[in-house]
């Protein structure tokens, strides 16, 4: 059974059953993505309840119209974009960002997929508690974006994925069923995970509409340092001592090289340079500890004690929230500064933290194997997730080295793959790293997604081509 365009015939048929205000011009927007290597196609529908994004779905399902949902459009792997097959329906959730309830002494909360990241932070906030799960684009991802790719950010290291912050969801299933699996429990093992299913597979087995998230107490003292280190392996060691010194209270430790600061002061230069001196390696140590314990001095005395065991030469620790603040601008314009440069090759890679050092290390060697070219490595190093970013030398651009490009992003990922690591750690698979998750991904992992895609989605209607390649004859 071949899958089928959303015709003006059926976007009719949808008018009848479906208030107008669900029915959106196609803007520009919804047909791109952040790095401009796709450019979609689609119907707009956003709908504003759970019951109308079911009409949907199975409407959809009936005449076997492929759909694909749509959150801030933030993601980096293209999996909100649809290039080529039929035209679809784009389902954005835009309309749902309600909060339907919150509970402190139960510390969760229930928000609809709609919902800017941001807005729900404000939310937590509000009832003197903490959503931890933060990105650079806050201000503008959703959470059924953020959920179904399984989103991580600077704060993984204490908190989790997105994976562990849901409680419970609510989703409409490829034949238009609604699951009501807003449950708000901590335990919980009446049979399969239906939750862990649907976070993290990018739309392509339902649409997320709803979700119970875990909120914490906010930190009573908040401190941030930037530490200068000699190279990755002492960052390691930093790292385990500062866990030494503060246990869970390290929230964020983030490491990131000179190259990031050349290109923030290349093309965002109002943006306040930290050092005087670019160091070649620094990272920045962000803690959240109890009450009683002055941040400021914890990390004074960590310092201290790194500096006398030869792993840090130089830092400084913030002095008030507008440093903080500062200091936490320099690593989330970096992507910015990034993407103004132009890539060659971007690479959202994790791996096995002991390795990290060694990677960095032989990453450089097989890059020099291919030409002359600047690496631009950073990322959450409490959590071994890194973006390893390929860059033209000055004088050149991105477009000079097109047929490059493939080569360097298959000798990163083999090397990855080689030790141990992921070549998808944080921003999914999508449309982008379909063919990566063929190559890498083990045989009977891939069969068992493969079934669990044709069980549930048997007209391969979700998101066809995310995640797992589409087929032609409508499964998967």
């Amino acid at each position: 059974m071949d899958r089928h365009a959303a015709t003006p015939d059926f976007i009719d048929a949808l008018r009848a059953r479906l208030p107008a205000a669900v029915f959106r011009e196609t803007a520009p927007a919804y047909l791109e993505e952040p790095r401009g290597r796709w450019h979609g196609q689609g119907v707009v529908l956003a709908p504003a309840s759970v019951e109308e994004v079911a009409e949907i779905i199975r409407t959809c399902a009936a005449a076997r119209v492929p759909v694909v949902p749509y959150g801030g459009g933030t993601g980096l792997v293209g999996g909100q974009i649809a290039p080529d097959g039929p035209v679809p329906v784009i389902l954005s959730l835009e309309r749902m960002r309600a909060v339907r309830g919150i509970w402190p002494q139960e510390n969760v909360m229930v928000v609809e997929a709609g919902a800017i990241l941001q807005d729900i932070q404000d939310a937590a906030h509000n009832v003197d508690r903490l959503f931890p799960l933060t990105i650079a684009s806050k201000g503008s991802a959703r959470l059924g974006g953020l959920l179904g790719t399984n989103a991580g950010g600077v704060n993984v290291l204490r908190y989790g994925n997105a994976r562990d912050l849901c409680l419970g969801l609510e989703a409409v299933l490829p034949d238009g069923r609604i699951w009501h699996g807003l449950k708000r429990l901590r335990k919980d093992n009446t049979g399969y995970d239906l939750r862990n299913l649907m976070i993290g597979s990018e739309g392509s087995l339902g649409v997320i509409t709803a979700a119970a998230l875990k909120l914490f107490p906010c930190p009573a003292g908040e401190g941030t340092a930037l530490m200068v280190v000699e190279g990755p392996r002492a960052a390691l060691d930093l790292l385990a001592m500062a866990r030494e010194h503060m246990g869970e209270g390290i929230s964020a430790f983030e490491i990131m090289h000179r190259q990031g600061l050349d290109f923030l002061a290349e093309t965002l230069p109002d943006i306040r340079q930290p050092f005087s001196e670019a160091p070649e390696w620094f990272v920045l140590i962000d803690v959240g500890l109890a009450r009683g314990i002055d941040p400021a001095e914890a990390l004074e005395a960590l310092f201290a004690s790194a500096f006398e065991a030869g792993l840090v030469s130089d830092g400084m620790i913030a002095q008030s929230q507008a440093q903080r603040h500062d200091f936490w601008e320099v690593r989330e314009q970096i992507p910015e500064a990034n993407r103004r440069i132009g890539s060659i090759s971007s690479h959202d890679i994790s791996l096995p933290m002991s390795v990290i050092p060694e990677f960095i290390e032989k990453g450089r060697g097989v890059i020099a194997e291919i030409g002359d070219f600047r690496i631009n490595c950073f990322g959450h190093m409490g959590d071994g997730n890194l973006h390893y970013n390929v860059f033209p030398m000055p004088g050149k651009s991105r477009a000079d080295h097109m047929a490059e490009r493939d080569a360097i992003k298959r000798a990163v990922h083999d090397l990855v793959h080689d030790m141990d690591g992921s070549v998808s750690a944080e921003h999914g698979i999508g449309r982008l790293k379909v063919e990566d998750l063929e190559r890498y991904g083990d045989p009977v992992e891939l069969e068992v997604m493969r079934s669990l895609k044709t069980a549930l989605d048997p007209l391969g209607i979700m998101n066809p081509g995310a995640v797992l390649r589409a087929s032609p004859n409508g499964s998967g």
